[in-house]
């Protein structure tokens, strides 16, 4: 299968070099996606700066209509969707539909706020005159999105950028174009007018570079890694452009000597090793009251044992491959560092490479305990399906060692005493908290995002996501016939 770019409404190939798209869960090619240049950003971005002001001109409810159009048929294609992203991702089925749940969910939620968009009106200190603010569109946005939520992620991007008037670029990762091609069909077949969403695949340091350097595109969003979004910020904001960073978590479960041991359990299980640990808000250390440790530990290893891997299209198996050699040698090497740092590993830390796993790129689930604090494995995001264990005494150390951390994205609670959980989610200094449930499971209608370095303060989802793809606009309507000075004339 060749993948093609979107461009100015029509469907575009691209001569060149390819690159191979790969099963994870067999090594099984699915189809080639093309290594487009800056010659195809510059056709892009120039054809959504062209689209934009007609775009913007569009009342917003009308806007909105072609979202809901988006949902419907999502909707409709919600199981192949799925399939399709379980083969080039290797989640289980069971969370690839709830991702693209979680992309109908945010094209029903942004096509309301079509009907909002909400600014202020306020009292003006002088007579005669009316004071309000408005949201204008930033203009071209361009969208960095990452292979571990293709679809969602993508989501939370596009549909605030298109509901608030701006016209789109998009460049999703290179390891699951096929759903992002998907989703482009169903763009052009819901009638979005040429221009208004621009889709070019290709490596980030040629496709990706050249968005933020184009001079028509004013703003970029970019999810992915700490180190690729440091320098996505450093050019953006040589650049004075407008740029919206959502990037790594070390996020950790804090179980209390009151806790409800079997619901911390599972929810640590499902937050640590669901999409096989590749989330941003992933579980991956467990900061544990020394009274309840030994019964955790325990309880922890029985569960584990349970877990099934393989093919996430088989719905027995409850963890699917990493996505790539790359990504199953750097889980290795973490590990080696936890061993070599004096941690002990009480589960899994292997590489599965014997038959049915050779042809995929499959971790065990991974334990280790007497973790202290300070080392790496405490310290670095890992991405993949190992569990930090890290004894503490008291709530004030458990917070202490959650935020000791240079990341800043998601935490938990698990304790059955109010005052705890109200201290708790009071001091833990994280974009997002649970309280008795894991570390992921974001809902779209909240901010998501972090602190620290998660990001630099913009949000995805909910209404703060119109924060990134809007300007503030203050008018001042003087109806009173004659000059009146702010300040002055009171």
């Amino acid at each position: 299968m060749q993948i093609q770019n979107y461009i100015d409404g029509q469907w575009v190939e691209v001569e060149g070099k390819k690159l191979a798209v790969i099963n994870p869960a067999n090594g099984q090619q699915l189809a080639q996606v093309p290594l487009s240049t800056a010659v195809e950003v510059d056709m892009a971005a120039k054809a959504a700066k062209r689209a934009q002001k007609a775009w913007a001109n569009v009342p917003a409810p009308k806007r909105a209509d072609y979202l809901y159009e988006i949902a419907f048929h999502l909707k409709q294609k919600k199981e192949q969707l799925a399939t399709l992203l379980t083969k080039e991702m290797g989640k289980v089925l069971e969370e690839a539909l709830g991702e693209v749940q979680e992309a109908i969910d945010m094209a029903f939620y942004m096509a309301g706020e079509g009907r909002r968009l909400f600014g202020e009106t306020v009292p003006s200190e002088l007579s005669h005159k009316f004071a309000m603010s408005v949201r204008t569109p930033v203009g071209v946005a361009g969208i960095i999105t990452p292979w571990n939520f293709p679809i969602a992620i993508a989501s939370w991007k596009a549909f605030p950028a298109l509901v608030t008037g701006n016209t789109v670029v998009w460049k999703p990762s290179n390891e699951t174009p096929l759903i992002a091609y998907e989703m482009t069909k169903i763009f052009n077949e819901v009638g979005l007018p040429a221009g208004v969403i621009n889709v070019v695949f290709g490596a980030g340091s040629t496709v990706g570079t050249a968005m933020i350097e184009h001079p028509d595109i004013q703003i970029i969003s970019f999810t992915g890694s700490n180190e690729t979004g440091s320098k996505v910020a450093e050019l953006g904001g040589k650049l004075l452009k407008k740029v919206s960073l959502e990037l790594g978590g070390k996020n950790a479960v804090i179980v209390m000597d009151d806790a409800d041991i079997e619901l911390a359990v599972e929810g640590i299980l499902w937050s640590a090793f669901g999409t096989a640990g590749q989330r941003c808000t992933a579980c991956s250390r467990v900061i544990v009251h020394k009274d309840i440790k030994e019964s955790i530990v325990a309880r922890l290893r029985e569960e584990m044992k349970k877990l099934t891997i393989g093919n996430g299209l088989d719905s027995a198996n409850k963890i699917g491959p990493v996505i790539n050699k790359s990504a199953l040698e750097k889980i290795n090497k973490y590990v080696q560092i936890g061993k070599q740092e004096g941690a002990t590993l009480l589960e899994g830390g292997h590489i599965l490479s014997e038959p049915p796993f050779d042809q995929g790129y499959y971790f065990e689930p991974t334990l280790f305990v007497d973790v202290e604090p300070h080392m790496i494995i405490a310290q670095e995001e890992i991405f993949g399906p190992v569990i930090s264990l890290i004894e503490v005494s008291s709530l004030e150390e458990a917070i202490e060692v959650n935020n000791g951390v240079v990341f800043g994205l998601s935490s938990s609670i698990f304790s059955k005493d109010v005052n705890t959980i109200f201290k708790a989610q009071h001091l833990l200094d994280t974009g997002i908290v649970y309280v008795n449930a894991g570390t992921t499971g974001a809902e779209i209608h909240l901010p998501f995002g972090g602190t620290k370095g998660t990001g630099n303060g913009h949000r995805d989802s909910g209404q703060a996501a119109l924060d990134v793809y809007t300007e503030w606009k203050s008018v001042y309507v003087d109806y009173s016939g004659k000059l009146q000075r702010a300040q002055i004339d009171v």
